[in-house]
């Protein structure tokens, strides 16, 4: 990746101002949708193929040759850095007889050679030698069959693919959020946890659970400390593309607790040394000048301590901004990372899905060592971050996204009962109610 990222001079102010809300239709989220096999296979065909993922970051592709692989459902996809230094994205798929092509999740080759009979492509995807080359009597499939390409771009560090040839580019697919989310710089973050999980789960039940924030005291018990979730005090918008906000005030209790400002201090004892604040200031019923002195603490001394704040809102310094990406992606911006996290179809079983988080840190600049408080510990930038995978309940991705990951295998098994039929859903859960419009609206195209 380059050394100047060509955004940096693009780079401004979030806009901030609420959105129109949408009429909503109402129409019943039936719980079938969360385990009928031709539903899943309706989503295949008409969301999956059409929208765009992301396959990566593009520091995994930074010299010419590296490549990842990742997943979608039953696809496996196959991203490169060509000689030309332009970054293409793949089906996974060797043309002679199937067999997927490249097995590692990253690495760096010169030449794309299928494990099976050796048929090797180049960077670009064009097949460039086939052993007994001669022996085919329908003529050398050499430069004839190619790599199927499908469409890629980078933006946010990220690599992305759509597998839909027709697709509109990423920018138009995100609309106005692009920019928004470009207030952070997204592509100087380092990935310092990923995990991958699989669950016995519907993918929309994680996106529905990042869509409201009603759950929180209940699930995330803790979190009421250091987080506002209630509806009367947290922004809610909606987008024509169907992704979604949610602004969340942060560095204090939320207002329905009475006191806490010890569970407060505690919690954030770390991020108050770090910017010079003496908890004592805090006590005897002050913790509530806590969230503004800490922004007035950032903005004056966030230079010194290595960060560029000039593009931030006052609000960005404390508070926890959260966009849900249709259909499956989710990020929850901090003033010093991303705590991203992404659901993805299971190949076969509409019951069971693989949960991805990333946490995605913004070291200060010269520090090579940085506590996180979202993660409650110490993190290195020396240190690139182990893919941990498995089940629910045996890996852990964070002390708060353990705490959904507990909830959404019983919430399945319960969308079976007899006794449940639809939804009735409150007004604060507009956005879980938005997406699922999104998905219907989607599928009958």
């Amino acid at each position: 990746m380059a050394d100047h990222d060509p955004r940096e001079l693009q780079r401004q102010l979030a806009d901030i101002s609420k959105q129109p809300e949408p009429e909503l239709r109402g129409t019943p989220i039936t719980p079938e949708r969360y385990f009928s096999k031709d539903y899943m296979d309706r989503e295949w065909d008409k969301i999956w193929t059409r929208t765009w993922q992301i396959a990566g970051l593009s520091r995994e592709l930074v010299k010419k040759g590296d490549y990842i692989t990742t997943s979608l459902g039953p696809e496996k996809i196959l991203c490169t850095r060509g000689e030309d230094d332009k970054i293409r994205a793949f089906y996974n798929v060797c043309q002679h007889r199937g067999m997927q092509l490249m097995e590692q999740a990253s690495g760096n080759t010169r030449r794309l050679t299928c494990p099976y009979h050796g048929w090797a492509y180049d960077l670009a995807g064009t097949l460039k030698f086939v052993p007994d080359e001669a022996d085919y009597p329908q003529g050398s499939p050499c430069g004839k069959l190619n790599l199927v390409e499908i469409p890629c771009e980078e933006w946010a560090g990220f690599v992305w693919y759509n597998m839909d040839e027709k697709c509109g580019s990423l920018k138009s697919y995100l609309g106005p959020i692009a920019d928004q989310i470009d207030s952070y710089p997204m592509e100087k973050m380092t990935r310092t946890h990923w995990v991958t999980i699989e669950g016995d789960f519907n993918w929309k039940l994680v996106q529905d659970n990042f869509s409201e924030s009603y759950h929180v005291p209940f699930v995330h018990p803790g979190s009421v400390y250091v987080l506002e979730y209630s509806h009367q005090h947290c922004q809610f918008d909606h987008y024509p593309e169907g992704h979604c906000r949610m602004f969340m005030p942060g560095a204090g209790p939320a207002r329905v607790i009475k006191g806490g400002e010890k569970q407060t201090l505690e919690i954030m004892a770390e991020e108050l040394k770090r910017w010079e604040l003496d908890p004592d200031d805090y006590r005897g019923g002050k913790i509530r000048n806590l969230r503004a002195d800490l922004q007035r603490q950032k903005r004056k001394l966030g230079e010194e301590k290595g960060y560029d704040f000039s593009t931030y809102h006052d609000d960005q310094l404390t508070d926890n901004w959260h966009y849900t990406i249709f259909p499956n992606l989710s990020f929850s911006l901090k003033p010093d990372g991303n705590i991203w996290l992404r659901a993805r179809p299971h190949e076969t079983d509409p019951e069971k899905c693989y949960f991805d988080m990333w946490f995605m840190t913004l070291f200060p600049k010269d520090a090579t060592e940085y506590y996180s408080l979202i993660m409650r510990e110490f993190v290195s930038i020396d240190t690139p971050a182990e893919h941990v995978q498995g089940k629910a309940g045996e890996v852990s991705a964070g002390p708060a996204i353990d705490e959904d990951l507990a909830i959404w295998p019983l919430q399945q098994r319960g969308l079976h009962s007899r006794g449940y039929k639809r939804d009735y859903l409150a007004g604060q859960e507009s956005r879980m109610r938005y997406f699922h419009e999104t998905l219907e609206d989607w599928l009958a195209r």
